[in-house]
C-alpha cells in the first residue's frame, strides 16, 4: 500500500496526529476518573468536566477516521482544516474554563493523603457554585491530575493549529499537482 507522499508536511502531520492521540487518551482517562469519583459520592459532575470528556472523545474518534482517510489518500484537506480549527477553538474554551481556577492552586502545598470523593462529600454545598476548584484540591494527586488536563488541553490547542496549517499546505500542494521537491543536489562542473 503506497504511503501518501507529502514530504516533511506529511511527516509533521503524522507525528502531530500521534501526539494528539496520546494527549487525548490521557485527558479521557483523567477526566473519567474525576467524573467517576464525583458520581461515587452521588454528586453531579461539573459541566466543564463533562464538556472536556465529550470534546476529547469526539476528537479521538475524528483523529482515527481522519488518519485512515489520509493514509488511503482519501482525505479532504480543507474539511480536515475546518474540523481541526473547530476542535482547536473547543480546546481553547476548555483550557480557559479549566485554567481560571486551576492556575491559583499550589499542588505542592496540599496534603498527600485524602481522596477526591471524600473531599467532594464534605463540600457538596460548594459543588453547585461556579468555582468548582474547591473540590479539586483534595490531594496533591488530584490537583496535579487536573493541572495535567489543563496543560494537555493547551498543548492540544497548539497541535490542532499545527495540523490545520499542515492540512492547508498539503491541500495547496495537491491542488497545484505539485509533488514534494526533490532533495537538493550539488551541481558540479
Amino acid at each position: 500500500m503506497p504511503v501518501p507522499q507529502y514530504g516533511a508536511l506529511g511527516h509533521l502531520f503524522t507525528a502531530a496526529r500521534a501526539v494528539q492521540m496520546v494527549c487525548l487518551i490521557a485527558i479521557i482517562g483523567m477526566a473519567s476518573n474525576f467524573i467517576a469519583e464525583i458520581v461515587a459520592v452521588q454528586q453531579a459532575p461539573h459541566s466543564v468536566l463533562i464538556g472536556t470528556l465529550t470534546v476529547t472523545c469526539i476528537a479521538a474518534l475524528y483523529i482515527i477516521i481522519n488518519y485512515i482517510l489520509y493514509f488511503d489518500n482519501q482525505l479532504s484537506f480543507l474539511l480536515s482544516t475546518g474540523v481541526d480549527s473547530l476542535l482547536m477553538i473547543a480546546l481553547i474554551v476548555i483550557a480557559v474554563k479549566t485554567g481560571m481556577p486551576i492556575s491559583y492552586l499550589h499542588c505542592n502545598q496540599l496534603s498527600s493523603t485524602g481522596s477526591t470523593s471524600d473531599f467532594v462529600e464534605s463540600v457538596k454545598d460548594n459543588m453547585k457554585a461556579t468555582n468548582y476548584w474547591v473540590w479539586i484540591g483534595a490531594s496533591k494527586a488530584s490537583c496535579y491530575e487536573m493541572k495535567s488536563i489543563w496543560g494537555l488541553s493547551i498543548g492540544l490547542c497548539i497541535l490542532f493549529f499545527v495540523t490545520a496549517v499542515a492540512s492547508v499546505c498539503m491541500w495547496r500542494r495537491q491542488k497545484t499537482g505539485g509533488a514534494p521537491a526533490a532533495p537538493y543536489k550539488d551541481i558540479e562542473g
